[in-house]
C-alpha cells in the first residue's frame, strides 16, 4: 500500500501567516492526484508537507498507514520512500546520465550489479535506453527531464511527488511528455501527487483534482465532476473560466449588482437540486461552454476578443460592461460583431456561502436580457 493521507493538517508560519488550514484528504494507492489553485493557495506548501520539508503545526501526515509527520515529530524526507521531480530538472552536469540516475541507489547501499540493472530498466521506461554514458550537456531539455524522472523512480518509491515538473518545457514537447508520464505512472502503479499551475494539464492527467485557495481545500473531485458541478463560484471561475456575477435573486430571476444585467429564473439552477431558488444576495457562475453567441445587429453585446480554436472560437463578449467568456463548439465570430447571448447553463450560489455550496445542476436555454 502506498496511499497518502492528511488528517486535520494545518500549518501556521511564525508571525501567524497561515499556510494550510484543516486539510483532510487521501490519495489512494495507485491514484494520480493533481493540486491546483491560484498563487499562494497552499498547493506547494501541501506538497512540501508531504515531502517532509516542513512540519505541520496541527494534524498528521501518513504514508502507507504509517504516520510520518505531526506537530511533535517528522520523519526525514529520505526515509519516507518518496521520489521527487521538480520544475528545474537538477541533473548534475559533471556526472553521466547513468551516474545521475544511480545516485539514490548508491545512497541506499544497493550493490553495483543491481544498480546497473535498475538504471538500465529506468532508462528503458523513460525512453532513453542506451543513454547511461551520455553527458547531460548533450541532451535536450525534455531528455534531461526524463533523466530526472528516471532518477525519481529508480529506487521504486512508494509515492511520486511532482512539483511543476513539466512547466519549464515548451509545447508540443510538454504535451508529449505529459502523456508519457501518465502512461509510465500507470504502468508502475505509482501513487502520484502533482502540483501544477496548468489547469488543462491537471484536467488531462489526474484521476482526481484538489482545488485549494487560502490554504483550504475548496473541492476534490474527478475532472469531469469539477467542470460539470463546481461546488462554489470560486471553483467554477478558477477551473472552468466561468463569469461570476454578484447580485440578487427573486422569483423573476437574477439581477447583477455591478451592471443591472438580468438572467431569467428559467436559466438558473439552485445548488443541491432544490426546487426553489435561493433568494436575496447570490452569486451566479456562467460557464463558457454554456454561453451561445448569436450575431444580431440589434444585440446588446459586442465581441471584444476572438481567439481561434480547433473546435470553435474562444470569445469574450462585453455585455453591459461585463466581460463574459464563450467557448461553444462550432462557434465562429469576429471581434467587433454585435451579438445577443443565450445562456444554456447558469449555476447559482448563496453569496454568503460562495465557497461551501453544494454542486449545482444545469438549466435549459434562455435568452439573456438587460
Amino acid at each position: 500500500m502506498s496511499s497518502v493521507s492528511l488528517s486535520g493538517v494545518s500549518l501556521a508560519y511564525p508571525g501567524g501567516q497561515l499556510g494550510l488550514a484543516d486539510v483532510d484528504f487521501t490519495v489512494r494507492d495507485g491514484e494520480f492526484v493533481a493540486l491546483v489553485g491560484p498563487s499562494g493557495s497552499g498547493k506547494t506548501t501541501l506538497l512540501r508537507t508531504v515531502a517532509g520539508f516542513v512540519r505541520p503545526t496541527a494534524g498528521c501526515v501518513s504514508i502507507a498507514d504509517s504516520v510520518v509527520a505531526d506537530p511533535h515529530r517528522s520523519l526525514e524526507p529520505e526515509r519516507r520512500g518518496l521520489g521527487m521531480v521538480f520544475q528545474q530538472h537538477a541533473v548534475w552536469p559533471h556526472w553521466s546520465v547513468g551516474r545521475n540516475i544511480e545516485y539514490p541507489l548508491k545512497r541506499a547501499g544497493i550493490a553495483k550489479p543491481e544498480r546497473v540493472k535498475r538504471v538500465a530498466e529506468a532508462l528503458e521506461l523513460v525512453g532513453l535506453a542506451g543513454y547511461a554514458l551520455r553527458n547531460p550537456a548533450t541532451l535536450s531539455g525534455g531528455q534531461r527531464q526524463r533523466v530526472a524522472i528516471a532518477r525519481a523512480i529508480v529506487a521504486r518509491p512508494r509515492v511520486l511527488l511532482l512539483d511543476e515538473a513539466l512547466s519549464a518545457l515548451d509545447e508540443p514537447l510538454r504535451d508529449r511528455l505529459r502523456l508519457e508520464l501518465r502512461e509510465l505512472t500507470r504502468e508502475l502503479g505509482l501513487t502520484v501527487l502533482h502540483v501544477t499551475h496548468d489547469r488543462a494539464e491537471a484536467l488531462a492527467v489526474a484521476d482526481r483534482i484538489v482545488v485549494l485557495d487560502g490554504g483550504r481545500i475548496q473541492q476534490v473531485g474527478a475532472p469531469a465532476a469539477l467542470l460539470a458541478e463546481p461546488s462554489s463560484a470560486f471553483v467554477a471561475s478558477f477551473i472552468a473560466d466561468a463569469t461570476v456575477l454578484t447580485g440578487t435573486t427573486d422569483d423573476m430571476g437574477f439581477v447583477s449588482h455591478e451592471s443591472g444585467l438580468s438572467v431569467p429564473a428559467a436559466a438558473l439552477s439552485a445548488p443541491g437540486g432544490r426546487v426553489s431558488l435561493p433568494t436575496g444576495a447570490t452569486d451566479i457562475a456562467i460557464l463558457p461552454h454554456a454561453v451561445r453567441v448569436v450575431p444580431d445587429a440589434e444585440g446588446t453585446g459586442r465581441v471584444v476578443s476572438s481567439l481561434f480554436g480547433r473546435d470553435g472560437d474562444d470569445l469574450v463578449v462585453d455585455w453591459n460592461g461585463v466581460r463574459i467568456r464563450s467557448r461553444v463548439p462550432g462557434a465562429r465570430c469576429a471581434a467587433g460583431t454585435l451579438v445577443r447571448l443565450e445562456v444554456e447553463q447558469a449555476l447559482i450560489y448563496p453569496s454568503s456561502d460562495a465557497r461551501g455550496s453544494s454542486p449545482a445542476l444545469t438549466a435549459g436555454r434562455s435568452t439573456v436580457g438587460a
